[in-house]
């Protein structure tokens, strides 16, 4: 606990309640947090109440305020602003913060009088810079096709210094260079097609070839053929490059997609940047779990997006922010222009949005040993079960009978979406007298559930599941869910919905079904489940019984009742152990005399 608690809130209580800026700082006083709030009061009190529900990273922050100060603003859109301004300041050590820059290449304007287009690995010399890109491919890509198309130099040479000073090299007699060492070419129309190529690079071909064919033709009427030439065959050299960058989309021109996949360690973020019709660039960013109050979409476009004019009109997302007003407001004054935000339920833009989800998805696999498909499995069975984050540990259980003497159930274990079969447990149901799945689950539930109260098992048996499923339908999840509050225990319940051909339909709540049939990912994994535990308890059923009906042959046997043949079975488990087991020894496990034992062995060897 926080021993400057007292003094905080005696602060927080003064407070006022305009928009604003808060800086939370350590006993060192730097800045380790820095939040907006519309009402600074209410935002700022949230982290000192007594008993706050917070993720442990919130709280571990709030344990190392020593004071905070803040900032008054006029507006949210300007606490917004603010608070952006000073998280890439200071880079506060508990704040949602993108990547730093390092592996991050860039497309690099030289600042010169006759600049050149480069790619870099930082930003660290003189210049204007475009990107970062996450990949060196596409900057490469991307400066050399502006190159060639602009007939821009790639030589050593520095100009205007070395105007006239030897002959043009074998890039001018081949043209793919304008031959600017030849002094001919003026400062003013080399900056315009250095711009045009900027342009052709943020943009795509179709602005550029549009705008450069108007000024071709203006150049023709104007009798300036040779401008026209040049412009006719740089429009030319576009086109050829436009094709050969596509990537058929049939559907998205212009606009950023965005998506996500959370996984237990954090969130991952994907961005697919279209220009123009081809994928201009990719960017995938991690993020910590966010306190529940904080909306992590908000957050991320923010920072994303602060400082940048080149914001498309398009932003295609998974879902709406919270503050979609206030988002919408700082995306159209960043770029000047409207910005719609799209969530697209079907079509090309859909498919792009999931091409993107999966980005993020494999990017986490890939960091937690795991597949993207378990990862979206997991993302989506969470969210259509209304879990706060996805079910890590999940147990699923079976009632499998013949008989009122071969009930028994089976617990299978599925632990980030794959089986953990050194978790799973078998259970003999030993209160019901009659074939009965309700009363067979409850007390399966029950005998489970009390290693979790007292602590006393393995550590798969005393370890609290992310999510229990029965197999069965809403009569299971009623019966078994008085057990979890009887005991305390907070563990989401659900049963698993099988058709009239014992195929996987539903989840079922306590009252209704959730049809998951459309969740691909989510609707694989629960099928999967199902069918293991299913394939469980019946082998479990199946051994039991066949024991039994063994057992119920010793009793043949004069002298062997059902106790003297259950404690043969017991000790010896297999009837492969069994025969191998001498006369003396079937004596003294069962409690016989020595004809007894010898008649017993030669049944057991003729068996």
């Amino acid at each position: 606990m926080n021993p400057r608690l007292p003094y905080l809130r005696d602060k927080t209580s003064r407070l006022t309640t305009a928009p604003g800026v808060y800086l939370m700082k350590n006993k060192s006083h730097e800045i380790i947090y820095i939040g907006k709030a519309k009402n600074l009061k209410n935002r700022v009190t949230s982290y000192f109440r007594e008993n706050p529900d917070h993720t442990p990273k919130v709280a571990a922050m709030v344990s190392n305020v020593y004071d905070y100060d803040y900032i008054v603003v006029d507006s949210e859109y300007e606490a917004l602003l603010l608070e952006c301004s000073l998280i890439k300041q200071h880079k506060p050590k508990y704040n949602i913060l993108l990547k730093d820059d390092k592996g991050y290449h860039y497309i690099r304007i030289s600042d010169e009088p006759f600049p050149r287009l480069t790619t870099e690995k930082n930003t660290q010399k003189p210049g204007e810079y475009l990107g970062p890109y996450m990949s060196g491919f596409v900057p490469k890509q991307a400066v050399y096709e502006a190159n060639r198309v602009f007939m821009l130099p790639t030589c050593h040479k520095k100009f205007p210094q070395d105007f006239g000073k030897g002959r043009p090299c074998l890039n001018y007699h081949i043209k793919t260079c304008m031959g600017l060492c030849r002094g001919y070419i003026s400062e003013k129309n080399y900056n315009a097609t250095i711009k045009q190529a900027v342009e052709f690079i943020k943009n795509g071909s179709t602005e550029s070839v549009e705008r450069m064919e108007s000024e071709m033709n203006a150049a023709a009427e104007a009798l300036d053929f040779e401008k026209a030439a040049m412009l006719r065959d740089r429009i030319a050299a576009m086109k050829k490059a436009s094709e050969k960058q596509k990537i058929i989309n049939n559907g998205v021109e212009t606009a950023d997609i965005i998506a996500s996949a959370e996984f237990y360690d954090g969130i991952y973020i994907s961005v697919l940047m279209y220009r123009a019709g081809r994928l201009y660039d990719k960017a995938v960013y991690e993020f910590d779990i966010p306190d529940s109050g904080e909306d992590i979409l908000t957050r991320f476009m923010t920072q994303f997006y602060y400082g940048k004019s080149d914001i498309p009109r398009n932003i295609i997302i998974e879902c709406i922010p919270a503050d979609e007003e206030l988002i919408s407001e700082f995306l159209e004054r960043q770029s000047l222009h409207k910005v719609t935000l799209h969530v697209p339920q079907k079509g090309r833009q859909a498919e792009l949005l999931r091409l993107a989800k999966n980005n993020s998805a494999e990017y986490a696999a890939l960091k937690n040993d795991r597949t993207g498909k378990e990862i979206i499995a997991l993302e989506e069975l969470g969210r259509s079960l209304g879990l706060e984050k996805p079910p890590k540990y999940i147990e699923a259980y079976d009632i499998s009978n013949l008989s009122s003497e071969s009930m028994v159930a089976g617990m299978v274990v599925f632990e980030d979406g794959r089986p953990l079969k050194k978790a799973y447990k078998r259970f003999s149901v030993k209160q019901q007298e009659h074939q009965n799945d309700y009363g067979s689950m409850q007390e399966v539930l029950r005998r489970r559930l009390m290693h979790i109260v007292s602590g006393e098992g393995d550590e798969y048996f005393t370890r609290i599941p992310d999510l229990i499923l029965l197999d069965g339908g809403k009569g299971h999840v009623n019966a078994v869910a008085p057990i979890l509050r009887e005991l305390g225990l907070n563990i989401p319940l659900f049963g698993m919905v099988k058709d009239n051909k014992h195929r996987t339909r539903a989840i079922a709540t306590g009252g209704k079904e959730i049809q998951i049939n459309g969740l691909k990912a989510a609707f694989n994994l629960v099928t999967r489940i199902q069918d293991e535990v299913h394939r469980y308890s019946v082998s479990y059923m199946h051994s039991k019984h066949k024991k039994k009906t063994y057992a119920s042959e010793l009793t043949t046997v004069k002298g062997v009742g059902e106790k003297k043949a259950a404690k043969l079975m017991i000790a010896y488990k297999t009837k492969e152990k069994l025969r191998e087991a001498t006369p003396e020894q079937l004596a003294s496990v069962a409690g016989v005399n020595a004809d007894v034992a010898q008649e017993l062995w030669e049944l057991i060897r003729s068996m």
